[in-house]
């Protein structure tokens, strides 16, 4: 019988931050950017080839059509096989990054962590949103940081979906009210801290 103990490590007494986005995973009131995985080359050259791949299927569907039957031959097993594999490896890179990133941010032994709420139904209606959203995968992260932060004895809060956390200054903590969407970049007028809001 094993007996799980948490391990209540030295806090620095600091609140972090995590804003979760599309272009980047998650910004950091520190001002770590955790960069979003699905835009770098190694997962866009893997996005390719499955595409590729799923054509070919589709292809093969329709050449072996009989009447309204499909019929499935060697070709489509092997390629169906080698999509199944490219799913599974894409998978294993954003369960691994996700892994990396809440571990790191557990190590900075904050006292407090503080996570945006994102309304992802809503996201998720919007057709040049919806994949993006998919693939950042943010009910996962949260998920592992929740756990993660209670091996670390630290406390998570999950910020009120109206707290205006992007229109904030990290640094002087000023409050932008006239921030509009469009507005990419944040700067602050009171103290010229500026940040990419995407």
């Amino acid at each position: 019988m094993f007996q799980l103990v948490s391990m209540k490590c030295n806090q620095r007494g600091e609140t972090l931050e995590i804003d979760l986005g599309i272009k980047d995973l998650e910004i950091i009131s520190n001002g770590k950017v955790y960069k979003n995985i699905n835009k770098t080359g190694k997962v866009r050259k893997i996005e390719k080839r499955l595409r590729r791949l799923q054509r070919n299927v589709s292809r093969k569907y329709e050449m072996n059509k009989e009447g309204n039957r499909f019929v499935k031959t060697c070709n489509i097993y092997k390629l169906e096989k080698a999509i199944r594999h490219i799913h599974r490896k894409l998978r294993n890179i954003c369960r691994s990054r996700i892994h990396q990133t809440t571990t790191e941010i557990v190590k900075t032994k904050p006292s407090k962590i503080v996570v945006g709420t994102l309304n992802v139904k809503g996201m998720m209606k919007n057709k040049h949103l919806a994949k993006s959203v998919a693939q950042q995968k943010f009910y996962k992260f949260k998920r592992q940081l929740q756990y993660k932060c209670e091996d670390y004895g630290i406390e998570l809060v999950e910020a009120d979906k109206f707290y205006l956390s992007s229109k904030l200054c990290h640094e002087c903590g000023y409050m932008k009210v006239d921030l509009k969407l469009s507005e990419h970049i944040y700067h602050c007028e009171e103290c010229g801290y500026t940040a990419d809001r995407l």
